[in-house]
């Protein structure tokens, strides 16, 4: 069975057809079409079925056309000239062949079929003296766009099966990056026990293709040849022979994309390293395929994937476990002397593993920069690979490591500083030398931030990218990846006074913001457990966003809460929506939309309002029933958080701005007593009044002070200083990221105190 399928755009009463050569297809009798159907959610994709088993053996393809019939019964062929073609597969299918025909009107010179259901294919069994060669790579590498997806891959395992008796196994993933590949090469890769592993991944899975900005390129290329490099040294710990699939064309590069190709090819081609040179064979001089050997953009057609073949020298693999077990390893110069001067310090390169050896003997630091122009040209001279160096970690004690690195770009320029203490003998390694399972566990890779597990106390936090990283709760990614670490209060503890650089870590992964500065990496070593630390949580109470406001300037923001993005001026409402565990607050019956105001208006408690509820797509004034049912999902989930905050902090700081009197701040303080169940609390006042109205209080603290969030809003320098004030109040309560408590954005069902 094989299923035609087209996508095709029509007017009502058209229709779609297919006319071919063989009889199944009307034997090119218009009368005798078969049309095509579509549905509701899959046009414009059209489709059908048709049994081509009874074919005769002597008929090894059929031809056909689409047709649009018209509603007066005019027939529209999509093309005059070449017809589209299938090959007839002789032995019985397991699935419907899907033909994936593209657009109506544009005739590919290579059919591609597939099966919808991935299909078990065992491999061709290896022979005595074979090799076990493992292919890991993206959909190109799976065969994706070649027929029956039989691209290079497969016809190289043909190949090596007939010439050497060698096994191929493909263990490529649709859309593979370097990051993908690199997380999951333990599963896939290690257990196959390979002789050989042909790493096959491209720059346009990186986003080269997309990228628009030179700095945005280099990037990529950084990552994707770090990637690489790092993904041989992993196939080499596994006492495999590396072999690296060339970079190859794509239809969306442009004359810049094509340059960043070609620098890479050629980087590639001198990396000791056998590489299946494909860039000759398939590139129009522009970085686009030759004609007639895509299928779209990013894939090869059948034609494409045999020229990839083709281009394949057998020398790499014609050995045998003899041959690989005694190859030779490839000679390497001996350390480069790259820099010396006459007082005791050196530095040298090692191109056996791209590392840089520095020593220091003097009694005095000395600080690698790009201003020390003797240095920063020997750099250059010597063309040292770019990207982030790490010094090497000591497995063998427990003592925290003061993490230095340092960032070389294009051409060698030193890009971060980096201070040799006094009498060191330092290695620094690429960046990629860490993700070894002989090294650390990988938690987290994206190309640009890395989360090494160095032990089960120590943790790697690795910024490779030219801006720094905001890691937080809300980040579900690293949040659930960091489940690994066990849970406690992690510290950086040779810079444990710098903002954001103390990670706790719950259960349930990350509880805390951490930053990671730009080109660098931070060691993060386990301090304490969370029981050890005190935490505080801030939660605002209106009377409009200008504490939340101040939080986001000051990176303390997280999930909202109830208060956050409302406007609540009277404090008897604030009190009593808390004393009734918010029930009604986003009640329908008590929700009254001002088409005037533009703004929401509460008839229980009749200072509460909500202005950012709204969107553009609904049409308040006639149907309400979206805004309500968006509301109450995200206020239960705000009201949630505030029940589930008080419950699992150790204190909190409840925040309200906008002027109050003393018995309503009375009342409020009552019923926070209540809820918080003896937990202790203070309740911060900020408003343009005298503090006299709210003296003696208990766990009252007043400020007089306006912060407007209209005018922060309109004025940044107003709101800077705003957040600097608010900054020296909470540091004056002992607030800070060291011991702030951050929600997660998902919480379970907490029921409030009563």
């Amino acid at each position: 069975m094989y299923r035609f399928q087209i996508r095709a755009v029509t007017q009502p009463g058209e229709t779609i057809a297919l006319i071919g050569s063989l009889p199944e297809m009307g034997a090119w009798d218009i009368r005798q079409c078969v049309r095509l159907q579509t549905q509701g959610d899959r046009y414009p994709l059209w489709s059908v079925d048709l049994d081509l088993a009874q074919v005769s053996p002597h008929t090894p393809t059929a031809e056909y056309k689409y047709v649009r019939l018209k509603p007066n019964g005019q027939v529209e062929w999509e093309a005059w000239g070449t017809n589209r073609w299938v090959p007839i597969e002789a032995d019985p299918l397991p699935h419907p062949i899907v033909v994936e025909d593209g657009v109506i009107g544009t005739v590919p010179p290579y059919p591609y079929g597939y099966f919808p259901a991935p299909v078990a294919e065992n491999p061709l069994p290896q022979s005595e003296q074979g090799l076990k060669v493992v292919v890991i790579g993206s959909s190109v590498a799976m065969g994706c766009s070649a027929w029956m997806l039989r691209g290079w891959a497969w016809q190289l395992g043909q190949t090596l099966h007939a010439h050497f008796g060698h096994q191929l196994v493909n263990r490529s993933e649709l859309g593979a990056n370097v990051s993908s590949t690199i997380a999951r090469f333990s599963q896939v890769v290690a257990p196959e026990q390979p002789d050989i592993v042909i790493i096959a991944l491209s720059l346009g899975n990186e986003g080269l293709a997309s990228s628009t900005s030179q700095q945005q390129r280099k990037a990529i290329q950084r990552r994707f040849e770090n990637g690489l490099q790092q993904l041989i040294k992993m196939t080499r710990e596994l006492g495999a022979l590396p072999i690296l699939g060339g970079v190859y064309p794509n239809g969306d590069y442009t004359s810049d994309h094509y340059a960043i190709l070609q620098e890479t090819h050629q980087r590639m081609m001198s990396w000791d390293v056998p590489v299946l040179d494909w860039l000759s064979a398939l590139d129009d001089g522009r970085g686009r395929w030759k004609a007639g050997i895509s299928f779209d953009a990013a894939h090869p057609n059948t034609k494409g994937h045999q020229l990839m073949v083709e281009a394949i020298a057998l020398s790499p693999f014609q050995l045998t476990k003899a041959d690989l077990a005694n190859q030779p390893q490839p000679h390497l110069p001996e350390d480069l002397l790259v820099y010396q001067d006459d007082n005791g310090f050196h530095i040298f390169f090692r191109k056996a593993d791209n590392s840089l050896r520095v020593i220091n003997t003097t009694s005095h630091p000395y600080t690698l920069a790009s201003w020390w122009q003797a240095l920063q040209a020997a750099f250059q001279a010597t063309f040292l690979p770019t990207g982030l160096y790490l010094a090497e970690h000591r497995t063998d004690t427990e003592t925290p490591v003061n993490l230095l690195s340092l960032f070389l770009e294009e051409n060698g320029r030193i890009e971060t500083a980096l201070t040799v203490p006094p009498a060191t003998d330092l290695i620094l390694h690429p960046v990629f030398h860490f993700f070894s399972p002989q090294q650390s566990q990988v938690l987290f890779h994206d190309g640009s931030l890395s989360l090494l597990k160095m032990s089960d106390r120590s943790l790697y936090v690795i910024n490779e990218s030219d801006h720094e990283y905001n890691i937080q709760p809300m980040w579900r990614e690293v949040r659930a990846a960091l489940k690994a670490m066990p849970a406690g209060v992690y510290e950086d503890p040779h810079n444990p006074e710098a903002p954001f650089r103390t990670l706790m870590n719950g259960e349930d992964g990350l509880e805390s913001r951490v930053k990671a500065p730009a080109q660098s990496a931070i060691a993060l070593h386990y301090k304490c457990s969370l029981a050890d630390v005190s935490r505080i949580a801030i939660i605002p109470l209106g009377e409009r966003c200008a504490t939340r406001m101040l939080l986001y300037r000051l990176e303390y923001d997280g999930p909202a809460f109830p208060f956050d993005l409302t406007r609540t001026t009277k404090l008897a409402d604030v009190a009593d929506m808390i004393h009734n565990g918010f029930q009604d607050m986003w009640n329908p019956q008590f929700l009254h939309y001002n088409d005037d105001a533009k703004r929401i208006y509460h008839t229980k408690w009749t200072g509460l309002s909500f202005a950012h509820e709204v969107e553009e797509s609904d049409d308040p004034v006639k149907d309400m029933t979206p805004v309500y049912e968006r509301m109450q999902k995200r206020y239960s989930a705000r009201s949630n958080r505030f029940w589930y905050t008080l419950q699992q902090c150790d204190k909190v700081l409840f925040v309200r701005t906008g002027s109050c009197d003393r018995p309503a701040v009375i009342d409020l303080v009552q019923k926070l007593e209540a809820k918080c169940a003896g937990k202790p609390f203070r309740l911060l006042l900020i408003s343009p009044q005298p503090s006299d109205e709210f003296a003696d209080l208990p766990n009252v603290l007043h400020y007089n002070l306006e912060f407007n969030p209209d005018r922060m809003y309109n004025d940044l320098r107003h709101w800077l200083d705003c957040a600097k004030v608010m900054r020296e109040i909470l540091n004056s309560l002992g607030i800070s990221s060291k011991n702030l408590f951050w929600c997660p954005p998902h919480v379970p069902p907490v029921q409030p105190e009563r």
